[in-house]
């Protein structure tokens, strides 16, 4: 394994400068970083109780922003948290806080939206009496050329993505323990990312992204039962099967994992990341990404084209 661990968000470290000086969006101000302030009775803060979507602006254009509402409306519904605006009124706070930053491209966004402060620092809901927290923090952020050049390491962790009535995965939610546990695993394993399996022990996710792999030319990915509810995961399977590729979302095992031909994982941040290595043992070339990730690669970047 490797002794310096990379992740699916290592960002180029030219843009750690540009970002000190970023401006946040919380509440309907926008103010420096360093003065962006949540109540320590917030219930995000408290209990993890919000939701998030991460959004990336090309060119202007916020990629997918419908599939991201559609999210987040979605996962505030089903646990009762009234966001008090509608998607125009989120599109309007994410353009404002992107021109007070000056940020048109290669920027990365992280939306999140929590059940608001409490009166008492307890769990029932009931307790926020004063409204939702909104915050936008937005950041120049363009990844790493490794990430391409080598791809990442997974190491399997003990760690399960749980059934759907213990914390459904589908929920973007600020609840993150379970995975920030297995991307612990993960980096005393030695390896980049934790490879998480379903309760039934069969392939997953990632901590942080959602994992396919190619077995002679054919793309797997797991069911969708159990997995993160991927804007990107969706628009990978979708340009498969406009392109005639041969996709299959199914059960699959370690055994048919360790076999692959390719493997990649898909997110907002990275879109495609490579996979060389699963638990020490080798997935392709390790020298990057292999035929079919490279094509998927080039038709999500048309399809990213296409939306300018």
């Amino acid at each position: 394994m490797d002794s310096k661990n990379t992740s699916t968000h290592d960002a180029d470290k030219r843009d750690e400068e540009r970002n000190r000086d970023i401006k946040i969006f919380v509440n309907g101000d926008i103010v420096h970083r360093d003065e962006a302030k949540i109540s320590v009775y917030d219930s995000g803060f408290l209990l993890g109780d919000g939701m998030w979507e991460g959004m990336r602006l090309y060119h202007g254009k916020w990629a997918f922003f419908e599939e991201h509402m559609d999210r987040l409306f979605d996962s505030c519904k089903a646990v009762s948290l009234d966001i008090g605006m509608k998607r125009g009124g989120i599109l309007d706070a994410l353009n404002r806080t992107a021109t007070a930053n000056n940020m048109k491209h290669d920027v990365h966004c992280r939306l999140m939206v929590t059940r608001g402060a409490k009166s008492k620092p307890f769990q029932h809901p009931a307790l926020s009496q004063s409204g939702p927290s909104i915050v936008i923090i937005m950041e120049h952020s363009k990844p790493a050329e490794i990430l391409q050049t080598k791809g990442i390491s997974l190491a399997t962790v003990p760690q399960v993505r749980g059934l759907p009535m213990a914390q459904d995965a589908k929920y973007n939610s600020h609840s993150k323990l379970n995975c920030v546990i297995a991307c612990l695993q993960a980096e005393q394993a030695g390896a980049d990312e934790g490879l998480m399996l379903d309760p039934n022990g069969f392939v997953n996710t990632t901590n942080a992204c959602n994992l396919f792999i190619i077995r002679k030319g054919v793309v797997w990915t797991s069911t969708g039962d159990y997995c993160m509810n991927g804007v990107t995961r969706g628009k990978v399977i979708d340009l498969c099967r406009a392109n005639g590729i041969p996709v299959f979302e199914k059960n699959y095992s370690l055994y048919e994992a360790y076999g692959a031909d390719e493997a990649f994982l898909t997110g907002t941040f990275g879109a495609q990341t490579p996979v060389y290595q699963i638990d020490g043992k080798p997935i392709g070339s390790q020298n990057g990404a292999g035929p079919v990730t490279l094509r998927l690669q080039k038709l999500y970047k048309e399809l990213i084209a296409s939306l300018f």
